[in-house]
């Protein structure tokens, strides 16, 4: 099955659920015979429960982590950070343009973004390349208002109430 029309999809916010959003996206396309991938930027520590998920829906779905393990320093990131970020769009361009894949996940692109280690001009021309029946998922804090315009989804992820603020540290499973 291949898609009609794909759409250009942004999950933004200051809360919880953004990948757990694309996640089930992915769940269902996979459900209706699409092939998908996400591409994952900053999240090169792995061990998340969605790897192993992956693994049990190969190929239909196809989850490439990138990045270095920790966190990048958003004022200062290293130059390896810089690296892994355009080797990881590039991998998601090649990806996306392949035809072997119905939706394209790219998962913490804003924030790669917003850390400097991408441009959002980059990212406008790959989705401005985006063939028409590829479903391009784009998810992270901050997305930069141009993606926003060009979207033809943005769902805003708002945080009203977190147990993580009450000494809930991320459980397996559940958040990671």
């Amino acid at each position: 099955m291949k898609l009609k029309q794909g759409c250009v999809q942004v999950y933004t916010g200051n809360s919880k659920g953004k990948t757990t959003a694309a996640l089930g996206l992915a769940l269902r396309a996979v459900g209706r015979g699409l092939r998908v991938v996400m591409i994952q930027f900053l999240k090169g520590g792995g061990g998340y429960g969605e790897h192993i998920a992956a693994q049990r829906l190969a190929p239909e779905l196809t989850i490439i982590p990138t990045g270095r393990p920790g966190w990048v320093n958003k004022e200062n990131p290293a130059e390896e950070d810089r690296r892994l970020a355009l080797e990881a769009f590039a991998l998601a361009r090649e990806k996306m343009l392949t035809n072997e894949y119905d939706v394209v996940i790219l998962d913490e692109i804003n924030v790669a973004i917003s850390f400097g280690l991408l441009q959002v001009d980059d990212l406008l021309q790959l989705i401005s390349q985006r063939p028409a029946d590829v479903e391009l998922v784009l998810t992270g804090r901050n997305a930069d208002p141009r993606l926003i315009e060009v979207a033809d989804l943005v769902t805003e992820m708002r945080e009203i109430k977190h147990y993580y603020k009450a000494g809930v540290p991320a459980r397996e499973g559940i958040e990671k």
